[in-house]
């Protein structure tokens, strides 16, 4: 491999991962867990701004909300589910985020 097709490489790796942010992982994830694209979209918005990358990870490990479609829970039901994360600012940044989200 040339020095040139490996710089290029590299650029394309690191052009596609950027196109990933932290809030685009987040909505993603709230939609797999069944809540709808624009509560996702807004709740993701608020959260990553609130947690830490690890409580963003803690809440992606909540696999019983894996693999549902957009819609398919409501807010009240995400966050009963957060509770199990035992972490109470987790659960504040959940439930305040889905109450602003709910209500615009």
């Amino acid at each position: 491999m040339t020095r040139i097709s490996l710089v290029a490489g590299l650029a394309l790796i690191a052009s596609l991962a950027a196109c990933t942010t932290p809030e685009t992982r987040v909505r993603n994830g709230l939609m797999s867990a069944g809540l709808s694209k624009p509560i996702s979209s807004c709740m993701a918005d608020r959260m990553v701004d609130r947690l830490s990358f690890s409580q963003i990870d803690k809440l992606n490990g909540l696999g019983k909300l894996k693999k549902r479609d957009p819609g398919d829970i409501s807010v009240n039901e995400f966050v009963k589910r957060t509770k199990a994360l035992q972490d109470p600012e987790i659960l504040g940044v959940v439930t305040s985020s889905g109450v602003v989200c709910a209500l615009k």
